[in-house]
């Protein structure tokens, strides 16, 4: 809705770029402090962030460029990460590419490592979906009950109570009531932050927490993703991608609250 903050020296500055970073680095500090509770190394959690944080922004960006196409067409358009353009479920795995390689080569302990950032993926996700809100990328469908196109958040008694109109501008189309599916992620992201939280200090195993964040988003993906007017349905299945992932994020999270419960934390490591 505000897709630039201020100007500098005509330099306009992009409010979306600024809640991304915030998100990272409040992830940061919150990572940090687990660690020290967990009594961890702070170095090597250092490190690992900074591996996810890379792997995260390249897996980002493969997986729009290959969600999107038709959005590119030379090398540069590649690497031009900052004209937008970034992929939650590519980053996350990204991520966790990095994660592991910092895990493996730190000796850090697997799943300890995975609770601790589960809360801080949610937390900094909110703020990345703040920043879709000011920039009105990931946009909803036309909502349908609309009674006013001016530029704004507008209240009503049709689900989920409330829409947006993006002016001239931002990524979403102009003047069109919408589904604010950016600020539903985001407080939903929030939620999902704070009942991981709860959950942290009365986790049944190690790994409880991560494999909790991954069915909470996942469910929340899923049903979001049928609002949202940005990635198309697959053929056949009418599904987007991110609903496919969603599912499998689903599935795979019982199976890994399963497999961790009845297998102690530090043979399954073993044998990854």
């Amino acid at each position: 809705m505000f897709p630039y903050s201020i100007s500098v020296f005509g330099l306009q500055i992009n409010l979306y770029g600024i809640l991304v970073a915030l998100g990272v680095v409040i992830g940061y500090f919150l990572v940090l402090r687990l660690a020290k509770r967990e009594g961890l190394d702070t170095k090597a959690v250092d490190n690992t962030f900074l591996l996810a944080v890379l792997f995260g922004i390249i897996g980002a960006r493969i997986a729009y460029a290959v969600e999107h196409p038709y959005e590119f067409h030379n090398i540069l358009d590649y690497v031009a990460i900052w004209k937008g353009g970034v992929s939650f479920y590519g980053g996350l795995i990204g991520g966790i590419m990095g994660a592991l390689i910092g895990i493996k080569l730190f000796g850090l302990p697997l799943w300890k490592s995975a609770d601790i950032a589960a809360p801080a993926i949610a937390l900094a996700h909110f703020f990345g979906r703040l920043g879709c809100t000011a920039a009105g990328c990931c946009y909803g469908k036309p909502f349908p009950y609309a009674t006013s196109n001016e530029v704004g958040i507008h209240f009503t008694d049709k689900f989920p109570f409330f829409y947006i109109v993006f002016p001239k501008g931002a990524v979403a189309p102009p003047y069109v009531p919408l589904y604010p599916t950016q600020l539903m992620e985001a407080f939903g992201n929030l939620l999902i932050f704070l009942i991981l939280l709860f959950i942290y200090r009365r986790k049944p195993f190690d790994g409880f927490v991560f494999s909790l964040y991954l069915f909470l988003y996942g469910t929340e993906r899923f049903f979001f993703e049928f609002l949202r007017g940005v990635t198309p349905p697959l053929p056949v299945i009418g599904l987007t991608w991110n609903q496919v992932v969603s599912l499998v994020l689903i599935l795979g999270s019982l199976l890994l609250m399963f497999t961790l419960r009845r297998v102690p934390s530090e043979g399954l490591y073993d044998r990854l």
